[in-house]
């Protein structure tokens, strides 16, 4: 298969434009849908449908995106590692669950940095699930995930525990509940995929409660967003205490004890089993795992 038609056909579908795509890989639109057709011959496959308002996936074109993302990815991971070794240049290739990444991350990164500024750092936020799946397609050599169910061939060391507050800025009468008066608040969820959400559905589950059985009016993708939203009123939220310490000091925010309900966040480091360290890498391992790592 040739590379080169692979990525045509991968940015035309990310563009929805065979003139965009065009443009962006300084090819004239004639050469570009040649590449294409060529791709499809050698797979003897439709791949796209094109018309007036874009292009769209075929079942078989679907199948090969999917595969073109990967392949891509890790064509481009080779050719970044290889330069590396070249140049000997320092690069720490991370990436961080929300939870922890949007907040608590920036500190220690700025510490590590003033003793290895000869280190560059690459990171990276996406949840849990997004995180596992860079460290396999190597776009990333570290990860810090939430939660402690990665594939295989990935390690993991824990880091740190933190609790998971139910949180409120509207005006609340009772400060301790139920779980049945728990079913019924207009609850903020984060996204399939989130290790705080699977938290969650792992303690509820011992309660024999499901996501089901509780009243969730949205989902967010950030924990920066859901804390914005408790907090100008729209909902009320599980939020890591360690995001909210002020809040909660100055009364922003209010927490809800929910009876016999008590959720604490687990985060690990992690890395392939089959990545050998270097020696920056492991620094920063050995860093993160220690109590100068100053997450705030």
């Amino acid at each position: 298969m040739n590379l080169q038609y692979l990525k045509s056909f991968y940015v035309t579908v990310k563009l929805n434009s065979i003139s965009k795509a065009a443009k962006e890989l300084h090819l004239t639109q004639p050469g570009l849908s040649m590449q294409i057709q060529s791709l499809e011959k050698q797979l003897d496959s439709s791949l796209l449908i094109r018309s007036n308002k874009g292009v769209k996936l075929t079942e078989a074109g679907s199948i090969v995106f999917d595969y073109a993302d990967s392949i891509l990815s890790m064509h481009n991971n080779i050719e970044r590692d290889l330069k590396n070794i070249q140049t000997q240049k320092k690069e720490l290739l991370m990436g961080s669950c929300k939870a922890v990444g949007e907040f608590a991350l920036p500190c220690s990164i700025y510490i590590y940095k003033q003793k290895f500024d000869d280190v560059n750092i690459d990171f990276s936020i996406d949840n849990s699930a997004g995180v596992v799946k860079k460290l396999l397609d190597r776009t990333v050599n570290i990860g810090i995930i939430h939660g402690n169910n990665p594939p295989k061939n990935i390690k993991t060391d824990k880091i740190a525990s933190d609790r998971l507050v139910l949180v409120t800025s509207l005006p609340f009468l009772e400060r301790k509940i139920g779980l049945d008066e728990f079913k019924k608040l207009p609850l903020i969820f984060r996204e399939e995929g989130s290790g705080t959400r699977e938290t969650i559905k792992r303690h509820l589950n011992t309660h024999d409660i499901t996501l089901d059985n509780l009243n969730i009016i949205y989902q967010l993708n950030s924990m920066e967003a859901i804390k914005t939203s408790v907090i100008s009123g729209k909902g009320i939220s599980f939020i890591p205490e360690l995001t909210i310490k002020r809040e909660l000091k100055n009364g922003i925010l209010k927490e809800i004890t929910v009876e016999g309900l008590k959720i604490y966040n687990e985060f690990f480091i992690a890395h392939r089993s089959d990545h050998p360290l270097s020696p920056h890498e492991s620094e920063f391992v050995d860093f993160i795992k220690s109590s100068k790592r100053g997450f705030c």
